[in-house]
């Protein structure tokens, strides 16, 4: 599924630190697009020496930061996550934020990465059940980040992979709303971060939860 060439975007990137979030921000430096990485720590491990790169160190608990990363953006993609056990917040926090900021700013745009077997896509099949068995905490956290987003007035796209891997870019994704995700489902975190920015460019997929997988 490769894409024209677009025209260039400003984007602000929440999780830029995680292994999505660094592969959007690269490919979107790469593209020619201006990125804001909001990230609770320096250093970030990414290219900081780029002049198209602005870097917000902050917290989700400090509105007035995440007022800033928000401000002037054209597109707010979110890859939050977390490696933490046991019960996490994190996606919902953090988007509760984000969207707060989303509205102050009058920024419209927003993609962000959920998972498959969230909400209505949580059905009796081998990956979801494997999925939920595994990380069900993790999925409670995404669930509730898609239940504000979905009550928001943005023009939004919740994103539903299967299991990613750290695989080379290959343009050869499939992209839907009646995708089938089976139990061997996969996709690069690279062919992810493609699939976001080809979708902030088009505005593909608006009050949509596109599946995407190889």
């Amino acid at each position: 599924m490769a894409r024209g060439k677009v025209h260039a975007l400003r984007i602000v990137i929440f999780g830029a630190t995680g292994g999505t979030g660094r592969e959007v921000a690269r490919q979107a430096l790469t593209a020619g697009h201006d990125v804001t990485a909001f990230v609770r720590r320096q250093p970030t491990g990414l290219a900081e020496e780029n002049q198209r790169l602005r870097i917000v160190v902050g917290d989700f608990g400090e509105q007035a930061v995440v007022d800033r990363a928000v401000h002037g953006q054209d597109v707010v993609i979110s890859a939050l996550g977390s490696n933490q056990k046991g019960a996490v917040t994190v996606c919902t926090d953090g988007m509760r934020a984000v969207l707060a900021a989303m509205q102050r700013e009058g920024v419209r745009r927003l993609l962000a990465v959920s998972a498959h077997g969230a909400a209505e896509s949580h059905d009796r099949s081998l990956y979801v059940l494997a999925v939920w068995a595994a990380l069900a905490a993790k999925m409670r956290d995404k669930e509730a980040m898609e239940e504000l987003i979905r009550a928001s007035d943005t023009d939004w796209t919740i994103v539903r992979p299967p299991a990613l891997t750290d695989g080379r870019k290959t343009d050869a994704y499939r992209a839907g709303l009646d995708i089938k995700i089976g139990i061997t489902s996969k996709i690069s975190r690279a062919d992810l971060a493609a699939f976001l920015l080809a979708a902030a460019a088009d505005g593909a997929f608006v009050h949509a939860t596109p599946r995407v997988a190889l």
